[in-house]
């Protein structure tokens, strides 16, 4: 193993938390960090960069791009049409304000475990929780534990069913099916989500206690959010039904098998001129070239820094230290059930990604697998809810693009991915292991 190519990419990622957190910017943090990686990995300076960085970053706005675009002129057709306020408040009639965090992380679990990627959902719920924080007063941090609980934690990894890719890679290597190992399943989602409800009612009496209060993104105009007379938002039942038409189209999609990214564009452009067709008195008198300007521009905002991260795990998965560190866990021979785990969190870990590690642990384990006495359904399940244990490292793509819409930095919310979707996930995959070790 090239002991200074892994000390370089272990300081790669280091640089990249850092620099997120000192609010460098994605761009600045990955060309930094992939420096780093390169210099120590004796890659040439201008092919790491021209190729292979450039290869991760234009390919992930090639497959992208449409997407963040339209999903971002959703959200904002929903803003200006006040369909995001009415659904906030008639949620608000429903429970209350003393239970917004738990209403808005059932939501986005619902709608997540329905079909809708992690990458859609924030567009789709971002707005709605805004004024459900506004009328409840909770720091806007906040945000941030509800999205990373609601759409990285049991609905893509323990639910049984889940259409996620994390649960549906282990199909492809195992035969399993979507919902192997149900019980189990169901099971480890209880624990997380009584675990996830414990830190948010914890958060909110404790920003309660220190006197934090709602305030709105850099740049975001508060009139939308302001709603003085609720009698000009639309009805429940305008505001509602483009979210149900944008469901449908990726659920009923999904069971087809068709491209997940293509049926989120055409479902978030499907859900936009709904949202304008049943409110099209709310737009008149607007300026609708800069609604959908608006709207789309704020997609790039989004994908600028995700691409980034991509580029920057371009340059790391092409390194001599990735390598190494891969023939190193993939070289380990322990129980099927520990090797699964360990080998899928360190994967996962290094690429920031669970269906990343997920990949690559089976592509290397799966015949011994299948030849071993493990319960492979119990196998499906560990290893799903183990790879989301340490994908959401600072480096993680996903979180620039969450952090991006929902307006934060790292400094100011990441701890909740960490308790959420790490400390959490943990401790269920280290004392599921143990169980199933000592009694299958």
């Amino acid at each position: 193993m090239n002991a200074i190519a892994v000390i370089g990419l272990i300081l790669g990622v280091l640089v990249l938390g850092v620099g997120a957190y000192k609010g460098l910017g994605a761009l600045t943090a990955t060309l930094l960090a992939s420096l780093v990686v390169v210099l120590t990995s004796g890659m040439d300076i201008w092919e790491g960069f021209s190729s292979l960085y450039m290869q991760g970053y234009t390919g992930a706005y090639a497959s992208f791009f449409l997407m963040f675009c339209c999903s971002s002129l959703y959200a904002n057709f929903m803003n200006v049409s006040g369909s995001a306020a009415s659904i906030a408040y008639q949620f608000i009639d429903w429970f209350g304000k003393k239970k917004v965090l738990l209403v808005c992380f059932i939501i986005t679990s619902v709608l997540t475990y329905g079909g809708v990627s992690l990458f859609v959902v924030v567009y789709a719920v971002a707005p709605i929780m805004f004024t459900l924080f506004k009328e409840a007063n909770l720091p806007r941090h906040l945000t941030m534990a509800i999205i990373i609980a609601g759409s990285a934690t049991f609905t893509m990894t323990a639910l049984p069913g889940t259409p996620s890719l994390t649960n549906v890679i282990p199909t492809e290597f195992l035969g399993t099916t979507l919902t192997a190992a149900p019980v189990f399943g169901i099971l480890a989602s209880i624990a997380i989500f009584v675990m996830v409800m414990i830190y948010l009612n914890h958060c909110e009496k404790k920003a309660r206690a220190n006197n934090e209060y709602w305030t709105y993104p850099e740049g975001v105009d508060p009139t939308i959010y302001e709603i003085e007379d609720r009698s000009l938002l639309p009805s429940s039942l305008k505001a509602f039904l483009p979210m149900i038409i944008l469901m449908s189209i990726i659920i009923i999609g999904s069971r087809f098998g068709l491209n997940s990214t293509m049926l989120a564009t055409g479902a978030m452009l499907a859900g936009t001129l709904a949202t304008y067709i049943l409110n099209t008195g709310k737009f008149k008198g607007k300026n609708m070239k800069k609604i959908i300007a608006e709207g789309l521009e704020g997609g790039i905002d989004g994908i600028g820094g995700y691409a980034g991260v991509v580029a920057f795990g371009s340059v790391v998965s092409n390194s001599a230290a990735f390598a190494s560190i891969v023939e190193w866990v993939l070289s380990m021979k322990m129980n099927p059930y520990v090797q699964g785990v360990f080998a899928t969190m360190v994967v996962s870990a290094v690429t920031g990604s669970s269906s990343g590690g997920l990949k690559i642990m089976f592509t290397a384990f799966t015949e011994d697998f299948l030849a071993s006495s493990a319960n492979l359904e119990l196998l499906h399940r560990l290893v799903c809810i183990s790879a989301d244990a340490l994908d959401t490292l600072p480096h993680s793509p996903g979180l620039f693009l969450m952090f991006s819409v929902l307006g934060l930095t790292h400094k100011q919310a990441y701890k909740h991915v960490f308790w959420t979707s790490t400390v959490i996930p943990l401790i269920v995959t280290f004392i599921a292991l143990i169980i199933i070790v000592m009694f299958f």
